[in-house]
C-alpha cells in the first residue's frame, strides 16, 4: 500500500479532517444565539454520513498485494547494543567515583563573631 502513512490509509486522515470540522462548526453553532443552535444536528449527521460511507465502502481492496516487499535488516544491532552497554558502564562507573567528591567534600566551621 504506497498511499499510506503510519500504516493508516487516507481514507482514515478524511474522517479525522472531517470530524475534526463538524466539532468545530458544532462548537461556533452551539455558541450561537436563537435557532442557529440547531445547525449542529446536520453538521453531525453530514459528518456522520460520510464516516459511514467510507466505513462501509472503502474503494481499495482489503487483501495485500501478493509481491514480497523489501525486508531492511539491520546489520549492526549487535554492534549498538554493546557499544551501548560499553557508555552505560563507562556513566556508571564515573559517576560511581565521582559521588564520593561530593558527598565527602570537607564541610569548615564559620567563626563565630564576637563583639
Amino acid at each position: 500500500m504506497a498511499s499510506t502513512v503510519l500504516e493508516v490509509g487516507t481514507g482514515v486522515f478524511i474522517i479525522c479532517v472531517v470530524w475534526i470540522v463538524a466539532l468545530v462548526l458544532g462548537m461556533m453553532l452551539l455558541r450561537a444565539s436563537g435557532s442557529a443552535k440547531l445547525g449542529v444536528i446536520p453538521v453531525f449527521l453530514l459528518a456522520l454520513t460520510v464516516t459511514l460511507v467510507l466505513v462501509f465502502f472503502p474503494r481499495g481492496p482489503e487483501t495485500t498485494p501478493q509481491f514480497q516487499e523489501i525486508e531492511i535488516v539491520d546489520t549492526l544491532f549487535i554492534g549498538r547494543y554493546v557499544l551501548l552497554a560499553v557508555v552505560s558502564v563507562v556513566f556508571l562507573v564515573a559517576f560511581f567515583m565521582l559521588l564520593p567528591f561530593h558527598f565527602l567534600e570537607p564541610v569548615y566551621v564559620k567563626a563565630l563573631k564576637t563583639h
